[in-house]
Order: C-alpha cells, then structure tokens, then sequence
C-alpha cells in the first residue's frame, strides 16, 4: 500500500501542469499516488489527465468541482487522501527525481505518531534554496517557532500526517475564494512539532497569475477570509505581543474592506486591536490606492 499521497490543487494550469506530471514519472521511487483537484478549470485540464491516466505510468486520481479557491481545494483533498502522509505540490512546481524515495526513506527512519509530518526545502528552478535552509542544530521544531523565532526565511514544503489534516478544515465564504493555508499549520502547531529534512522535496516557480504574486488583490477579493485568518492567528499561545499587534493591523485593514461594523466585538485581542486601528486604516487606505492604479 502507498504511503505517501502528493496531492496538486490546480486551475486553468493545463499549460503548465504537464513540468510537475514529467518530474512525477522520473521519480526513483513509484510508491505514492499523485491526486489532481480540479478546482473548476475551464481549458483542457481534464481531457490532458485523462491522457496521462491511460499512460498508467502514474497512479494518478482526479476530482473535478466547482470553484472555490485554493483553500476549498485542499479541504476536498484531505477528505480524499487515504494514505498515511500527504504533500502538496502546486501546478506551477515539480519534484527532483528522488523526492518522493527521500521522504519515505526519511519517514521510515524517524516518523512517528509523536510529530505531525515533515519540513523540507524548496528550491527555485536554477537550484537555489528559497530563503535559508533549516536549522543543523534542530532535529524537530513547529513551524510557527521556524518562522517567528528561528527567523527561517522562504517557503518551505510541508509533508503531513493525513489524520492531522483532517482537523481544522477551511471556512469557506460566499463570493470568496482564499483563506491563509497557514491557518491549519499553525492549529496542529500546537499539538505536534515536525521533522526536520535539509533536503529539496520540491522546486517552485512563482507564475504572475498565482497568489504569491497577487496578494494585493487577494486582500481586497477576499476580505472576510483574510479576517478570519488574522484573527485565529491572534489567538495563537505562544505567539508574541508584537506578532499579534501585526496581525491585528490586517484584521482592521481587512475588516474595513469587509465593512464589518462589528470587528472590535469579535476580536480576541481587543486592546491591541485598538491600536492597530490607525496603522490598519492606513494599510487599508494603501491596499485601495494600489489596487486601482494596478
């Protein structure tokens, strides 16, 4: 039985879906299962999967539904994924040839039911790790901690426990389609540290039509969703003053794009947030002002 599912949220990516297909059929290792969301493409997407699926040379699974932006993609992927470990791999992106053969070996060794999953490394294209690469002294750290207190810089690939992911599913908002992703990392943060691998498990490509590339707009489109991330985020244990005072200034930014009368009442962090309204207010005021020169 496989292991690992490596899973591909995708949307009108046909013309570049096939680079992360062409990485999967070199891998020295065949044992995982690569599941495609569909997430409501409306160019050739399907009738190319269906392609590769008659080559039989990639256990492959696809699911079609109706849109609903990267974070509803990933909901319907971990209601799917029946394997013990699951990574994500974006269509824009692909794996070195011994990617899948250097988690499941890495697994074996050290995996248990007492850490969460895995942290790897990406790497753009040419070979360069994005950001800095994890520290040599940790064998096991949260992501949270990597980010807010290590000062690890960069995007990092996550490879989880599935029965993990299976907690703390995205809200979904009418006319909206992202809510941060970092939202279920940083809830199963709080109960589970992962591994450490100093290895690339995934090379990335940031396309101008992806979100990374996009956030301004995402800011705007996507008001309620951005909140409702700031505002779990505030409620984080271990998190500082000065990190929740950050996230306050976007909760005020996105709850004025929101018109959310009520966003000082449902604030876990009430005092802060209320200092954060000036700064917020400007952030507000630079996200609308770009938005449209754009």
């Amino acid at each position: 039985m496989n292991k690992l599912t490596v899973f591909t949220p995708t949307y009108n990516r046909a013309y570049c879906l096939h680079h992360c297909y062409e990485s999967l059929k070199r891998q020295t290792s065949p044992d995982f299962i690569w599941l495609i969301i569909d997430d409501g493409s409306t160019d050739h997407t399907k009738e190319l999967v269906e392609s590769w699926m008659n080559e039989k040379v990639v256990q492959i699974r696809y699911h079609w539904q109706h849109n609903q932006g990267m974070h509803g993609a990933h909901n319907t992927a971990y209601e799917l994924i029946d394997t013990e470990l699951n990574v994500c791999i974006d269509s824009d992106d692909y794996m070195p040839d011994d990617a899948v053969e250097k988690i499941l070996t890495f697994w074996e060794q050290h995996g248990s039911d007492k850490v969460s999953g895995l942290i790897g490394l990406d790497s753009y294209t040419d070979g360069r790790i994005v950001g800095s690469r994890l520290p040599d002294d940790l064998k096991c750290s949260t992501l949270f901690d990597l980010n807010n207190r290590q000062h690890i810089t960069g995007d990092k690939k996550l490879v989880y426990r599935t029965e993990l992911t299976k907690q703390y599913p995205y809200p979904l908002f009418n006319n909206e389609k992202y809510v941060g992703l970092a939202y279920k990392y940083y809830m199963l943060d709080q109960q589970y540290e992962m591994l450490l691998m100093n290895e690339i498990i995934c090379c990335v490509e940031y396309l101008p039509d992806g979100s990374s590339m996009n956030m301004l707009g995402q800011y705007l489109r996507n008001p309620r969703g951005f909140a409702f991330y700031r505002r779990e985020l505030m409620k984080h244990p271990f998190a500082s003053q000065l990190f929740k005072f950050r996230q306050s200034i976007h909760y005020v930014s996105s709850s004025l794009i929101s018109k959310n009368r009520r966003f000082m009442r449902e604030t876990p962090c009430k005092l802060l947030t209320l200092f954060a309204i000036p700064l917020g207010f400007m952030f507000y005021c630079y996200i609308i002002r770009k938005t449209r020169t754009s």
